[in-house]
């Protein structure tokens, strides 16, 4: 989830649903598609689209990073770019292992990243690539959480705040980078109470002291940045940071969302993101009661301006990157979801709409378990965040794979 803190642990909400999820052996299944039932056809591969490159110019199978177009496809073949690269590392071999006698072998997956990047590339609208692409590719659908296809999908975001390089009234609750000696920590790690005290300011001085990378000025947004595992930072020198995951102690997480559900605050169905912001502003008292409750603390590295990473080591992309239960689903695979996901209006509005979308499987995180739950990585600053706070609902999840040849 980036690590995924951004990565391991999407959004606050993840935690809310515990789906008993098919998760024994393989879960794939394979499913017949047609273009009548619509699925495979993803429009905002060309709505957003403002200008199209020129098609005759095949120097991008030399150069496949090469921006042919503007818009959603660029962003969709970085993602397939990035995959790619995962694949070739010995990572991506050894993970491979695990799907001896599927058919989801690593050449094959590579293969299937190939073609359908020169489909994307080559293809004049949406309805010519879903043609294409239910002709070339077998696609095998998770069964979810009811073993019927439903999927219950969050999102995450990185997100961007105001910070400080030094310590000073107004900036007092510092990030840290993973101490020297961490790696010889006694186990079972200091809890967050026994790292950062009841209200966050009291650092152990032993473990702690030196390895404060940056302060932020508000207590709730340092741990959102725990819980997202990366963050923008716009620094009041003027300057700005970019920091993420680089470690944890060795807890689980635990969902404050789903803390102040079990105390009755909220009930699971109407909280989101914002509402949770919204009632620790008036009650700022009650960090101290709810965030000592996730033991689990998360340090980080600085990394220099470059985009987030996901927990194959390969940049996440906005809206065309998932996380899963690594366990169970290939790494670095093409996907196709149908979900829940808020759009942003010409009018600035944010309205939830189901959309049809390719996507490439790069992320992972701890409350991402089982064949029924996606998280979707939506970007960078208060707009990914606003919208991932909002997503919240269920869909379905297909892999993608060339056909065998005849």
């Amino acid at each position: 989830m980036i690590q995924k803190t951004l990565l391991s642990f999407s959004l606050i909400l993840a935690s809310l649903t515990i789906p008993k999820s098919i998760a024994l052996g393989f879960p794939l299944n394979r499913v017949e598609i047609n273009t009548q039932n619509n699925v495979a056809i993803d429009e905002q591969l060309w709505g957003d689209l403002n200008k199209k490159g020129d098609l005759s110019d095949s120097s991008w199978v030399e150069n496949p990073s090469k921006p042919i177009f503007q818009g959603d496809r660029a962003a969709l073949v970085t993602a397939i770019n990035n995959s790619l690269s995962y694949l070739t590392t010995p990572k991506a071999t050894k993970a491979y292992r695990r799907y001896a006698g599927t058919n989801f072998n690593l050449i094959d997956v590579r293969r299937s990243l190939i073609r359908f990047r020169e489909l994307l590339l080559t293809t004049s609208s949406a309805t010519e690539l879903q043609e294409k692409v239910i002709s070339e590719f077998a696609f095998y659908q998770s069964p979810g959480q009811d073993n019927q296809g439903a999927v219950h999908f969050t999102g995450y975001f990185e997100p961007t705040y105001v910070a400080s390089r030094v310590r000073t009234e107004e900036f007092p609750y510092p990030l840290y980078r993973k101490p020297e000696g961490f790696d010889h920590w006694k186990k079972p790690h200091p809890t967050r109470f026994e790292l950062e005290g009841k209200d966050g300011l009291s650092g152990n001085p032993q473990l702690l002291a030196g390895n404060e990378i940056v302060w932020l000025s508000d207590r709730l947004e340092a741990f959102l940045v725990q819980v997202q595992g990366s963050a923008r930072l716009q620094l009041t020198d003027g300057t700005t940071m970019s920091i993420t995951y680089g470690g944890s102690t060795n807890y689980r997480y635990t969902s404050i969302g789903k803390e102040l559900v079990k105390d009755g605050v909220f009930t699971k169905e109407e909280l989101t993101l914002p509402k949770l912001m919204a009632y620790f502003e008036a009650n700022p008292q009650a960090l101290d009661q709810y965030i000592p409750r996730n033991n689990r603390f998360i340090f980080f590295y600085e990394t220099n301006g470059n985009p987030p990473n996901g927990s194959l080591g390969v940049p996440v992309t906005g809206d065309r990157s998932i996380a899963t239960d690594k366990s169970i689903m290939p790494p670095g695979a093409l996907a196709f979801i149908e979900a829940p996901i808020p759009q942003v209006l010409p009018n600035g509005e944010i309205q939830n709409l189901t959309v049809s979308r390719y996507v490439l499987d790069q992320d992972t995180g701890s409350a991402i378990k089982g064949a029924g739950r996606v998280d979707i990585f939506l970007g960078s600053g208060k707009v990914a965040g606003e919208r991932a706070g909002l997503i919240n609902g269920m869909g379905k999840l297909y892999y993608l794979l060339l056909k065998e040849k005849k």
